[in-house]
């Protein structure tokens, strides 16, 4: 099997545009960016360090180390 030629994807280009339009077409390549970039975002927030959480057994834990003190 061979890479398609220029030709057989201007054609594919056209029959995409004459199908869906220059409005639809350039509103979804919109939408995917925004999309790409919320994932960009979210990639970003990940990074960020996480809280820690004290739970109810290490806040227990501690008053009774007080207590025996």
């Amino acid at each position: 099997m061979h890479a398609p030629s220029i030709w057989g994807i201007l054609v594919v280009a056209v029959v995409v545009i004459l199908l869906f339009g220059r409005g639809k077409i350039s509103g979804m390549m919109g939408e995917v960016a925004s999309g790409i970039k919320a994932f960009q975002k979210g990639m970003k927030d990940d990074d960020k360090p996480v809280e820690r959480v004290t739970t109810t057994a290490e806040v227990e834990t501690r008053e009774t180390e007080r207590k025996d003190v």
